[in-house]
């Protein structure tokens, strides 16, 4: 099994930034993707970012692009999601996922794992 631990939600600004983190543990596998998922109040669960395992290849949501970055630390088996330019409509619970595979797909069904969430509140 897989276990994806969130930190670094909280509230702020519209404007400020966060970083979050999702550490992997497990049986993950020597080659895999990690990413984020959102979902706000009322709303469908989306897309955010994700990376390949050696980050040659990120995806990015057009919502956030030119505002997130997504990275990873292979060494700790960590995935960071930089957020700077937040807006109240990024107010969302923040998933980490992970999927045994090279490419970092946009599709939900795609993950096999995920975590429990970290809150992020954007105030306008």
């Amino acid at each position: 099994q897989v276990q994806l631990v969130e930190s670094g939600g909280g509230l702020v600004q519209a404007g400020a930034s966060l970083r979050l983190s999702c550490a992997a543990s497990g049986r993950t596998g020597s080659n895999y993707v990690m990413g984020w998922f959102r979902q706000a109040p009322g709303k469908e669960r989306e897309f955010v970012a994700a990376i390949s395992m050696s980050g040659d290849i990120t995806t990015y949501a057009d919502s956030v692009k030119g505002r997130f970055t997504i990275s990873r630390d292979n060494v700790v088996n960590t995935v960071h999601l930089q957020m700077n330019s937040l807006k109240p409509e990024d107010t969302a619970v923040y998933y980490c996922v992970l999927r045994r595979d090279n490419y970092p797909y946009t599709d939900r069904l795609a993950y096999d794992y995920w975590g429990q969430g970290t809150q992020v509140t954007v105030s306008s």
